[in-house]
């Protein structure tokens, strides 16, 4: 079985660059996008053999969610259940018959960190509605978590320290949420591996490689035996992230 994840940055923009083909060339199982940037009706994506899910933002252009899937879910749900959290479109969770999958895109903390305290909050409430999830069957989570884990995992880390996405108190949200039962797919399998899935339009940095690695796959620390593989896809386009990939027994 096989999982994708990408952070598109404005699905409009990226079906223009190709995103159909990729869809199908990666021919996932369930295949989850992050900012979408999209309202109901903007643009009409149907593949044979999926149904799709989203949650979109009450403020239009702006993050949003969504996940193609072959399989038939359970129940669907969008949000966490908190108020707070549950205006910008940022989580979907499909209940299959073994697992959860979910799909995250983690709040960015914005420039001088404006936004720090509030995703120290969501950090909290999203690390509990994952555990509440996982004490009745494990769960799969895959998303933009806005956060380079440690030091492997950006090009730049002296230069970055505060800022955001790789401040000590957003890689702390991250190692609580891996000791609370959670595995890192892709370090674990490849703990040396310094490939990046992010890089910003500015000075050429994806021509040069000047990465961060802040989409991921994060599964019950149970699943891992389960867990064959896991890349990154750096040679496919189309927006600033790079898909990612889970492949399961």
């Amino acid at each position: 079985m096989k999982l994708i994840s990408w952070n598109v940055n404005g699905l409009r923009a990226c079906e223009g660059k190709g995103f159909s083909d990729v869809f199908k060339q990666l021919d996932a199982d369930f295949f989850c996008l992050q900012e979408t940037k999209m309202q109901a009706g903007q643009l009409d994506l149907q593949y044979d053999g999926y149904q799709s899910y989203w949650n979109y933002a009450d403020k239009k252009g702006y993050s949003g969610t969504a996940i193609f899937t072959r399989h038939q879910p359970i129940v669907v749900s969008y949000g966490i259940g908190i108020d707070e959290h549950d205006h910008e479109g940022r989580v979907i969770t499909l209940e299959m018959d073994r697992y959860f999958v979910v799909t995250c895109y983690t709040p960015n903390s914005q420039d001088g960190l404006r936004r720090l305290d509030y995703r120290m909050r969501w950090e909290d409430d999203f690390r509990q509605y994952l555990l509440e999830l996982d004490s009745r069957k494990p769960v799969i989570l895959c998303g933009d978590l806005n956060v380079a884990h440690e030091e492997i995992d950006l090009k730049n880390p002296k230069t970055n320290r505060r800022n955001a996405g790789f401040t000590d108190e957003e890689r702390e949200k991250m190692t609580t949420l891996l000791e609370s039962g959670f595995t890192d797919t892709f370090r674990t399998l490849h703990p040396d591996d310094s490939t990046y899935s992010w890089w910003s339009y500015r000075f050429q940095a994806r021509q040069k490689n000047a990465g961060w690695r802040i989409d991921y796959f994060l599964v019950s620390k149970r699943l891992m035996e389960d867990v064959k593989g896991a890349a990154i896809h750096t040679e496919i386009y189309g927006s600033d992230h790079c898909p990612v990939e889970l492949t399961l027994k």
